[in-house]
């Protein structure tokens, strides 16, 4: 398998695992607890969370289907951008737990600059075809 599709496997499988477990099979404390820290009360947070993990799956879903399109890459950069940012205001004490949202989002990241490097690439190749044509 090339680096292209590993990052495009990992990347979105991890929109739809964390939409999945953490979210929509059962509400992990941490997500609750996030949620509340915006002033939802339980049955907001419940509410939030469940919707945000169907988001994530169908995120994750649209990333796998669509990870050539530069625009789907970009929005996963910058979704994972917020929702680290989000973590390190409402709640830094998570930034240094084991398996914290800074590894994870910033090796997503990391794989979504592999996408988009390697789309760069393959626009340079195609431009010296065209070329020499």
């Amino acid at each position: 398998m090339e680096s292209l599709q590993i990052a495009r496997a990992v990347v979105g499988l991890s929109w739809i695992y964390h939409g999945i477990f953490p979210k929509l099979l059962q509400v992990a404390p941490m997500e609750s607890a996030m949620n509340i820290s915006f002033g939802f009360s339980d049955e907001m947070s419940y509410l939030v969370t469940k919707t945000a993990g169907v988001a994530e799956v169908i995120f994750g879903l649209v990333f796998i289907a669509l990870y050539r399109v530069k625009s789907v890459v970009y929005l996963n950069i910058v979704g994972l951008s917020i929702l680290l940012l989000l973590v390190a205001v409402k709640m830094p004490s998570l930034l240094i737990d084991a398996f914290n949202p800074v590894t994870t989002n910033i090796s997503l990241i990391a794989l979504s600059l592999v996408i988009l490097n390697d789309q760069k690439k393959r626009a340079e190749k195609q431009s010296e075809l065209s070329a020499v044509r």
